[in-house]
């Protein structure tokens, strides 16, 4: 299987890892912001960067392209701040919003829902599975199609579909029937 020059630029090596970065810092930032928002995309990308740097020795070229090696390294550790945003979630809901300043968990929380079905509708959320959860959150808060939704996430745009019907009724069953969209609470 041969490279691309979009996957491994033909004199870039990870010798030099300031080429790297500069490279693909930005497509690898904007992945991330389409999957996290902003805030936690920043401490992603340069913990991505510095996993990178750090097993650039165990970089095997005949495996993957650097870009794609990139891609896999930050995808895991998007799937591990997910994991830390689901406990913070179901900790929201076992004891309520902090008294002191919102938390991310909050901040997702108030623009998907009212303030009344917080504590509910965090652990409905928590409880959907990844991909319904990537897809709702990626259609709530970032505002994203189903076409880009299908493309930041590699599924079918039917899928897209499919995972977030099956998200929204279980939302819906999960606050007894209430719509969180509609609720109008101050």
């Amino acid at each position: 299987m041969t490279t691309t020059p979009v996957e491994r630029p033909p004199d870039q090596s990870l010798d030099d890892f300031s080429a790297v970065f500069d490279a693909y810092f930005s497509e690898i930032h904007r992945y991330v912001v389409q999957r996290l928002g902003p805030g936690p995309a920043e401490d992603v990308v340069a913990e991505a960067f510095l996993t990178a740097f750090r097993k650039r020795a165990r970089y095997d070229p005949a495996k993957a392209g650097v870009r794609t090696w990139l891609y896999g390294i930050v995808t895991n550790l998007i799937h591990k701040h997910r994991r830390t945003e689901v406990r913070a979630l179901r900790a929201v809901d076992r004891h309520g919003p902090p008294a002191d300043a919102p938390s991310h968990e909050e901040r997702v929380a108030a623009q998907v829902s009212a303030e009344s079905l917080r504590p509910a509708l965090a652990e409905a959320i928590a409880r959907l599975g990844r991909g319904e959860r990537d897809v709702l959150l990626l259609t709530a808060l970032a505002g994203l199609s189903h076409e880009e939704i299908a493309a930041a996430l590699g599924i079918s745009y039917g899928t897209v579909g499919s995972r977030l019907s099956r998200a929204r009724a279980k939302i819906r069953a999960a606050l007894g029937g209430a719509n969180p969209m509609e609720a109008n609470h101050g």
